[in-house]
């Protein structure tokens, strides 16, 4: 494959490449359906089929600018969880979700701190970024088997699932100012609330795009130029968010809430909705792609580790959350297995977190939370679906 990209133009090389990750996902995922796996799960196996672990057919230097899919997929996935976020809901639930949002994340993320610290050594700025990143969930798959099964009532009307990757966002902010001031010897005041003052400036950045798109999307505007609109300021934003060095979904998640609940316009999510599986299919195929598969062997055990002590952390701490807030028993049951799914956040995250860390360190950060997010995808729909 080497020889025939080294025939091509970078023009050629990049829309063959483009081409050969999307066909590679496509073929792959029919065979993970017919044994009944996500299609998450099938992406990254199509990643690593066609990556430099197995038959290296994309170019290394074209993967390797590739990063900017992450911040482009995470934009997607934020503005789809926002339209969760209704007032309505939110002020019926009232204190209930962010008590039990708090204590479902901080729990999840504070026991892989601690336990890989404790019990594998790690560094502290390992640990604590695998924390943070231990904190979010993945929405998408929770309401996805919510709209599957047809789901109704109080239980599904909790926002956990969405406002966690909140926590999760403001976590991994203090987190990475805390790394980064370990690194250069000092920790200050200000090292810590300069990356969460930007953070908040995303929020509003975020909440101003969906009053101007508000305004923009009136009754007579085609379904063409509203999709063009939006798509164009979530690009906006996650290339505004990449300047300051955020992730993009904080502000993306705000943009969709305000959107939805100024307009309460659904339609034009289903419309984003369909414009986004080819990026998606990208994002995963290509975090298959980076996935280091001779990293696995040293992963094991930390691996395996991770995914159970997280789904520890998540139950016990949705358990604890619902006890205080006097949720019924049900709740306090079932709740926490709804909250097992982990993957597009988290992976963006681990991008993120992987370039603070030295190459070996930030590799095996990486191959946990890939190789974690497909077991989390095996199993995550099924508990949700018990749950529900």
């Amino acid at each position: 494959m080497e020889l025939l990209y080294s025939q091509m133009d970078e023009s050629t090389a990049v829309l063959c490449s483009l081409s050969i990750i999307l066909f590679a996902g496509f073929i792959v995922t029919r065979i993970t359906k017919r044994l009944r796996l996500p299609n998450v799960s099938g992406y990254i196996i199509a990643g690593v089929l066609i990556g430099p672990c197995c038959l290296t057919m994309v170019p290394s230097d074209i993967l390797g600018h590739m990063g900017f899919m992450s911040d482009i997929a995470l934009a997607f996935i934020a503005f789809g969880v926002g339209k969760f976020f209704k007032k309505e809901i939110i002020k019926e639930a009232g204190i209930k979700i962010i008590v039990i949002t708090i204590f479902e994340a901080l729990a999840a993320g504070i026991l892989v701190t601690i336990s890989m610290r404790m019990i594998f050594g790690m560094s502290w700025n390992f640990a604590l970024i695998l924390g943070a990143i231990a904190t979010a969930t993945a929405p998408a798959s929770t309401m996805m088997t919510i709209h599957q099964y047809h789901a109704r009532g109080d239980f599904v009307n909790l926002q956990v699932v969405a406002l966690d990757d909140v926590v999760c966002l403001l976590t991994f902010s203090a987190v990475v100012a805390v790394v980064n001031a370990r690194t250069s010897g000092h920790i200050s005041f200000t090292d810590v609330m300069v990356p969460i003052f930007w953070n908040l400036m995303a929020l509003a950045l975020g909440f101003l795009c969906g009053i101007v798109l508000s305004k923009l999307l009136t009754p007579a505007r085609s379904k063409d130029n509203r999709l063009i609109l939006a798509v164009a300021m979530l690009l906006g934003i996650s290339g505004i968010c990449a300047f300051f060095q955020l992730s993009p979904l904080l502000s993306c998640m705000v943009f969709g809430a305000t959107y939805m609940n100024v307009t309460n316009d659904k339609k034009l999510f289903k419309q984003v909705n369909h414009f986004t599986p080819p990026v998606m299919s990208m994002f995963f195929i290509i975090s298959g792609m980076n996935l280091n598969v001779t990293a696995l062997r040293t992963a094991g055990i930390i691996g395996v580790s991770y995914f159970l002590i997280r789904i520890i952390g998540k139950y016990a701490g949705a358990y604890i959350g619902c006890s205080i807030t006097g949720m019924p028993v049900v709740m306090k049951r079932y709740i926490g297995l709804a909250l097992i799914p982990q993957a597009g956040v988290a992976i963006g995250l681990a991008f993120l977190g992987q370039r603070m860390l030295p190459a070996d360190i930030g590799s095996l950060l990486l191959t946990i939370i890939l190789s974690s997010s497909v077991l989390y995808e095996l199993i995550g729909p099924a508990c949700a679906k018990m749950s529900f």
